[in-house]
């Protein structure tokens, strides 16, 4: 029986630190070497996510990222994360997903 509630994960991904002003960073790849169709984003402090290109920029109106919980995105188009802190410093970790 196939679990839907379940993620695989087979290559390590990017820890970013978080800081004032928006960074963007690539996303990781799999473990075949390619783009994932999801990746999974955790963060240790308030931090924004946004997905989009290598100019991608996020503010504190993209994705809020809460300490002790985690997104999982739909990759699409996009080549790269951008990531902003909330009130502190902090690390967004992102992990991609395997393709099954």
């Amino acid at each position: 029986m196939k679990r839907e509630d379940v993620i695989t994960i087979a290559a390590n991904g990017t820890t970013v630190t978080t800081a004032a002003a928006s960074a963007a960073v690539p996303v990781p790849v799999n473990s075949a070497g390619t783009k994932p169709l999801y990746v999974r984003i955790a963060a240790t402090t308030e931090s924004y996510v946004q997905m989009g290109s290598a100019s991608v920029a996020a503010t504190a109106n993209s994705l809020l990222v809460q300490p002790a919980d985690s997104v999982i995105l739909a990759v699409g188009g996009h080549t790269h994360i951008a990531h902003i802190q909330g009130t502190a410093v902090g690390k967004v970790n992102i992990m991609p997903l395997e393709d099954f």
